[in-house]
């Protein structure tokens, strides 16, 4: 991330209205970033660090795409969406992480991420389909099952030398810790992010450019019926890629563009990312009024007298 002249500015806020009245708010950073990680425009500190949680999983599946996986074992771009998902575990979803662990010849038995309360198999987990990734990588590069996990297993070592070269830092200097799942996630700058989903979104390379396609060709796949990534995706019709990730992360990039944002809401609230996201995208340009309203009944009009409503806009650098 190129640091600018200001890299700071104030916070957009977030609040809960019960019948026009303030009932609790929540504070929001964002920030906008072309693919050479120039800032563009910031809410709070660009260079604010927290965990990218699932909004890392587009870039995870590089090691998919770049590795020949996808080839070796007829992999579908609906296989490509599934392991860059965090879905909700319908049985569409289920087949299709277990299609991937069945092109490869991998038993369930292998996958390490938890099985959800009150479900049968890991497969339902949100994140089965990332793992189920990461196994058909090490089955493809005769690397073992056992310890997939690990941050200094080859699968993991070259997920984060992708994400290194991406942002242009040795990947020895990045901070890693372990996701719900188990699996390594990293504590990046709000810029790095924005960086990445620019880069993710520009169309400059090819193994990116096909887990574009597949996220927007089958949204559905990413999250669901009635989630935030796949609404946006199925909405604007592929010209934005949409990825959440936990504890109030929110990662979009403008297809074709070289644009990507990056949204931390400081307590964590997922509701307040969602508003937080339509509102800079309509400040942004990026959905059309309609899709914006679209979102706005879905997302921000919680009931007949419960709604959310954001203060501030992003500032120019």
């Amino acid at each position: 991330m190129t640091r600018g002249k200001r890299t700071q500015a104030a916070e957009l806020e977030v609040r809960l209205l019960r019948e026009g009245l303030v009932e609790s708010s929540h504070h929001v950073q964002a920030v906008a970033c072309d693919d050479r990680g120039r800032v563009l425009s910031v809410a709070g500190n660009a260079e604010t660090a927290t965990f990218v949680r699932s909004a890392l999983k587009p870039f995870q599946a590089l090691s998919i795409t770049t590795t020949g996986t996808l080839e070796r074992y007829n992999l579908t771009d609906r296989d490509l969406a599934i392991i860059c998902s965090s879905h909700k575990g319908t049985i569409e979803q289920v087949r299709q992480a277990f299609n991937i662990l069945w092109r490869s010849d991998i038993d369930p038995s292998a996958l390490q991420c938890p099985t959800p309360e009150g479900k049968r198999s890991p497969l339902e987990y949100n994140c089965s389909g990332k793992h189920a990734g990461m196994l058909a990588v090490c089955q493809q590069r005769n690397w073992p099952l056992s310890n997939y996990l690990q941050r200094n297993h080859p699968v993991q070592k070259l997920i984060l030398a992708k994400v290194a070269e991406l942002l242009r830092m040795p990947a020895e200097e990045f901070i890693g810790a372990r996701d719900d799942c188990g699996a390594p996630t990293y504590f990046l700058q709000l810029g790095q992010m924005a960086t990445l989903y620019a880069q993710l979104a520009s169309g400059s390379s090819l193994d990116m450019e096909r887990i574009v396609r597949a996220m927007t060709h089958h949204p559905n796949m990413v999250a669901g019926e009635g989630e935030f990534d796949t609404e946006v995706m199925r909405l604007t019709q592929g010209e934005l890629v949409s990825k959440s990730g936990a504890e109030g992360v929110q990662c979009i990039g403008r297809v074709g563009e070289g644009l990507g944002l990056a949204i931390k809401v400081v307590d964590g609230a997922k509701r307040a990312k969602y508003a937080a996201a339509i509102h800079i995208l309509k400040q942004l340009g990026w959905v059309t009024p309609a899709i914006a309203e679209t979102l706005t009944e879905s997302f921000i009009t919680l009931s007949s007298f419960k709604r959310l409503d954001v203060l501030g806009e992003l500032s120019l650098i």
